[in-house]
């Protein structure tokens, strides 16, 4: 092989033998990161896997990219998507009050809600969640199997039992029926909640709650058959209370967790 190189024995195996760089080792160790990172998250793309490396060994995006490249370590994701609103309703609706503007610095002054359903072999599991703007946390969801008004209540008023927020609250959500009945207005009323909706035949309106039943599709449900709707609210739990709103990092916050921002905001204040 050296004949046929043109190269001096000698030299290849000083090659061969010589030691493996300080950089070689650095990227050695940044792949091993790399790897225990995608088997735990295997959905996680490149900002989130770097959130976490840097963490642990200083290194650029760049390099977390490369290397990821090189090794062929990408994002396992499953796109599916269905809308679920039904406006088409002769109830009286919210005025919009946000106007797409969605940078919320305080928790607790803005959530957002939606309802999303999948597919078990018992038929389909309607799911309506309220979501914080600022801290992105999840903090109330409530699951059936019929898309009622009885859905979108329950998740609200485990959100308002959870968070006891103060007057003055926003609440935003699309134009569906469930949101705009008369049971769900007065919960909202005793508990001195603003209610805004989006504008009709805009999608990007309530984009924020969407973003949310997004992720859990792409990086949950849409990776399992569910024989019963209770092997589905079980895997829906988990991804909100243990991944969601615990382990997964935000674009939004910097990257970190809903709960560590959430902790780290309330610590300021404090302070």
């Amino acid at each position: 092989m050296c004949n046929l190189l043109e190269v001096a024995r000698s030299g290849y195996y000083d090659w061969v033998e010589r030691p493996a760089s300080q950089r070689e080792i650095k990227h050695n160790r940044i792949l091993r990161e790399i790897k225990r990172i995608h088997r735990k998250y295997p959905v996680w793309g490149v900002d989130p896997i770097w959130a976490e490396v840097k963490e642990i060994i200083p290194c650029s995006r760049n390099t977390v990219y490369s290397i990821m490249k090189k090794n062929g370590i990408k994002s396992k994701r499953k796109a599916k998507w269905k809308a679920t609103t039904n406006s088409n309703h002769n109830l009286a609706v919210a005025p919009n009050l946000l106007d797409q503007n969605f940078d919320i610095k305080v928790p607790n002054t803005v959530w957002v809600g939606d309802i999303t359903y999948h597919w078990t072999e018992e038929g389909w599991l309607y799911t309506a969640i309220v979501k914080d703007l600022c801290t992105k946390d999840v903090v109330g969801y409530a699951m059936s199997d019929r898309m009622t008004k009885e859905l979108v209540i329950k998740a609200m008023e485990i959100a308002l039992r959870r968070e006891k927020p103060s007057p003055g609250l926003i609440f935003y959500s699309d134009r569906g029926s469930q949101y705009c009945s008369n049971d769900f207005k007065d919960l909202l009323k005793v508990n001195h909640v603003s209610q805004s909706m989006s504008r009709k035949g805009n999608p990007y309106d309530n984009a924020c709650a969407e973003n949310f039943f997004s992720c859990l599709k792409c990086e949950c449900t849409n990776f399992y058959s569910f024989r019963t709707r209770e092997a589905a609210k079980q895997a829906i739990f988990e991804y909100i209370e243990v991944y969601y709103n615990r382990q997964r990092r935000h674009a939004a916050l910097g990257w970190i967790t809903p709960a560590a921002y959430k902790k780290m905001w309330y610590w300021n204040l404090a302070a």
